[in-house]
């Protein structure tokens, strides 16, 4: 008898057992994704228009995306991505963006980018495995300031908005042709495998993870 509640009480605790701790590299882009957002927040004039923070579906943000030899000259990156329920930002999955045409500020050798996804068509092919932007999705640089009545009617119709920020500049920036996906490694560490990204960002019953909380409070402030 008490060998059987022993070997119950393992398997219990295996398959309740939390996923292991992030690497520290997955844990500074939260951080840093966090500073990001914290530093736009701080400066409503530099900002994205609260409008477009109310109406958008999700965002991402990739911290310093850097110019990258080894993908053929573009550029390389990864970040994070929350998406809404009921209103609420909920548990963020882990996201890269590569081969970019856009190409970076002039004298940068690395810029924070965010893309906001005003639709939902847009959030369903970011958990594609891999969506080419500008061809499956269609983008545009996003207005910044207090007022999003200022966004042309190409804006306001694509389904995603990008913004970049540089030495200092945060504007709307065209990426057309990056390739994003889910990172599938770092999701695996924050969520365990055989979690899906779809699962995590469809289903919203799942609570953020503690370590992404730095994250997931800047997202707030946007609201």
């Amino acid at each position: 008898m008490h060998t059987l509640t022993a070997a119950m009480f393992v398997a219990l605790t295996l398959t309740t057992a939390q996923p292991p701790d992030i690497s520290s590299k997955a844990a500074s882009r939260i951080q840093e994704a966090a500073t990001v957002l914290d530093e736009i927040h701080g400066i409503p004039d530099k900002d994205i228009p609260d409008e477009l923070w109310q109406r958008a579906e999700c965002a991402i943000v990739v911290p310093s995306l850097k110019k990258a030899a080894f993908v053929f000259g573009g550029e390389y990156g990864k970040g994070l991505m929350s998406c809404k329920h009921n209103g609420e930002w909920g548990a963020p999955i882990f996201m890269q963006i590569g081969k970019g045409s856009w190409g970076l500020q002039v004298g940068a050798q690395s810029i924070d980018l965010v893309l906001l996804v005003m639709k939902k068509s847009g959030m369903e092919k970011m958990l594609r495995n891999r969506v080419t932007l500008g061809a499956e999705a269609s983008v545009a640089g996003g207005p910044v300031g207090r007022d999003a009545r200022a966004a042309t009617d190409a804006q306001m119709k694509s389904e995603i908005l990008s913004y970049s920020r540089a030495q200092g500049l945060f504007a709307g920036i065209n990426i057309s042709g990056g390739i994003v996906r889910a990172d599938d490694d770092d999701n695996n560490e924050l969520y365990g495998p055989g979690v899906s990204p779809r699962e995590v960002v469809m289903s919203g019953v799942a609570p953020p993870p503690v370590v992404t909380e730095p994250f997931m409070a800047a997202l707030r402030r946007g609201k």
